[in-house]
């Protein structure tokens, strides 16, 4: 993994503000989006999400607002959403 391709996010989900970097895996789907991304929030480690069928997962229990807005913050790095 290039350490370019490693990108920062920061937003606020239900009150509180959350900040980290996203790690997009080297595959790529046919449209061009990594298959998974690992993500960092507030120095822990928050998991590997993915996006398919227009869905955000995680491979740990997380929230479904807080994987929604990790997923937004992803979409928009990659101009998916304005």
């Amino acid at each position: 993994m290039s350490e370019d391709k490693i990108f920062d996010i920061e937003f606020e989900c239900e009150s509180k503000f959350y900040k980290g970097w996203v790690i997009p895996s080297e595959k790529l789907y046919a449209d061009g989006l990594p298959a998974s991304f690992h993500v960092v929030l507030d120095k822990v480690s928050f998991g590997y999400l993915s996006y398919t069928n227009f869905k955000w997962t995680s491979d740990e229990q997380r929230p479904a607002a807080l994987v929604e807005a990790v997923g937004k913050q992803i979409l928009e790095r990659y101009k998916l959403i304005n």
